[in-house]
């Protein structure tokens, strides 16, 4: 399987979880980009549909923060760091690559590396 079709893989709660992460971060980069547009060069409905967008996969986002917490048995400090990062800028690709390494995201979280045998 290509590391592509490896990304929109959905079958596990952890691979649907990493998806909308990394969705909320590209949608968090759309609205400051508009925001630019808006601010600095004085287009107002530059925000209109980014914003829109960014909304809605934010929802998305603490919705499926919510039922990965349960289905992988989350405690609630790691739950609310879920929930917060979505709010900083990129906050959500920090955490889910934190996630990832301390064992909180399932197989994703598993070391896949190569292990040196001894000789």
């Amino acid at each position: 399987m290509g590391r592509m079709s490896q990304f929109f893989d959905l079958t596990t709660p952890a691979k649907r979880f990493r998806l909308v992460a990394v969705l909320e971060a590209i949608t968090w980069l759309a609205l400051l980009i508009a925001m630019f547009f808006k601010w600095v060069l004085g287009h107002e409905e530059a925000v209109a549909i980014p914003g829109m967008v960014h909304g809605i996969v934010f929802v998305v986002f603490v919705v499926v923060s919510l039922i990965t917490a349960v289905q992988l048995r989350w405690g609630l400090k790691v739950t609310a760091w879920a929930l917060v990062s979505s709010i900083p800028p990129f906050g959500t690709l920090v955490f889910e690559w934190w996630a990832q390494r301390n064992g909180h995201l399932a197989e994703l979280s598993v070391d896949t590396t190569p292990q040196r045998v001894a000789a």
